[in-house]
């Protein structure tokens, strides 16, 4: 997997202050992206341990309340194979600190058993996402006044509750 780029101290992107990971490779190719170089899979540089470590090294810091993965997509079946055993050590090195990933795949539809993006990977990498915010970016419905989301489409889900009880619950409609 190749990744476009890391942000440290990165305020726009979810809760509090946090390490924004921009993954390499997207198929949706959403009408308005503001990154379409990350649509291609060979953009930027290889997510290699030296990389890993570096993010892992900018969680330590109390103040920094997680990790963020975005893109490109991190759902596309290529990266949640390499993301997996990333977020496993995220979690084991920092069970207090929450993960959010944005996707233009829909959860219910794309990423549960029989979606086109869902592999033996997507459950593994679900259970150990807090938050989820899905959904294509829609140009004609982009609005610059909601939290964590581009277009009134996309939902900012409560991923816990959804891999214990299988109920999407919103955040911050």
């Amino acid at each position: 997997m190749n990744y476009s780029a890391v942000k440290y101290y990165d305020i726009a992107n979810g809760l509090g202050v946090r390490t924004s990971l921009f993954v390499s490779g997207c198929r949706n190719h959403c009408k308005g992206c503001f990154q379409p170089e990350t649509w291609d899979f060979c953009h930027g540089k290889p997510f290699d341990p030296t990389v890993e470590n570096e993010i892992l090294e900018s969680l330590k810091p109390d103040y920094i309340k997680g990790l963020t993965l975005l893109g490109g997509d991190p759902f596309e079946p290529e990266n949640q194979e390499a993301l997996v055993p990333f977020l496993k050590r995220v979690k084991e090195q920092f069970p207090e600190k929450n993960i959010w990933a944005y996707t233009g795949y829909i959860l219910d539809r794309d990423l549960t058993e029989g979606g086109k993006c869902c592999t033996k990977d997507t459950p593994e990498m679900l259970k150990r996402i807090d938050v989820l915010v899905d959904g294509p970016f829609v140009e004609e419905k982009k609005d610059i006044t909601l939290k964590f989301k581009g277009s009134s489409n996309q939902r900012v889900i409560d991923l816990k509750k959804f891999c214990k009880e299988g109920v999407i619950e919103t955040l911050w409609q």
